[in-house]
């Protein structure tokens, strides 16, 4: 399914959001502020959503009953804004969990903490199970398939990495050194 705005938003009109809201990124060097091009538009977006997430943070709750109903009103507003489409609504929360997935991921870090690996990987367990079942919606078995090899992959990936964290804090054992393996 392909998500298409009816009024797309310009980056002119992204700047004036992140200013009016004073969360306006820095200009390029040898670019002005005044120059919104569209190949910005999505940087522009991705520090729009960071401000809309951060607002909705703020806002939120941490105790267990408040959070759930600040969560809801969250989610009205959300469904609000998208309307009736539950195709639409599965590939925004699609599209929302890769984003997630990458920010967990430090795409910058070349080895990951067991937890975050673990992470990681519940994540893209949740997009291959979404993809899945999109998938058989369709009629698509091979589609489905492959979807649920990833998401069984994934599931492995999540047991192994709660296994290394409990090895790291000593709740359960590490693997045996090669030179006693064999004996």
């Amino acid at each position: 399914m392909n998500v298409i705005s009816e009024h797309p938003v310009s980056a002119d009109q992204i700047r004036a959001a992140l200013a009016a809201l004073a969360a306006e990124p820095g200009a390029d060097a040898g670019q002005r502020a005044e120059e919104a091009r569209d190949q910005d538009r999505l940087r522009l977006l991705g520090s729009l959503l960071a401000k809309t997430e951060l607002e909705i943070t703020a806002a939120t709750r941490l105790t267990e009953d408040g959070e759930v109903e600040d969560v809801f009103e969250t989610l009205l507003g959300w469904g609000e804004q998208l309307g009736e489409d539950p195709g639409v609504a599965v590939n925004v929360v699609t599209n929302r969990l890769q984003r997630t997935a990458l920010q967990v991921s430090e795409p910058e870090a070349e080895e990951l903490p067991p937890g975050r690996e673990a992470a990681f990987a519940a994540v893209m367990t949740a997009v291959y199970t979404l993809s899945a079942q999109l998938h058989a919606e369709r009629g698509d078995a091979e589609g489905t398939r492959h979807a649920l090899s990833g998401a069984e992959e994934a599931l492995i990936d999540i047991l192994q990495g709660m296994h290394d964290l409990r090895v790291a804090i000593g709740d359960a054992p590490g693997p045996e050194p090669e030179d006693q393996a064999g004996e």
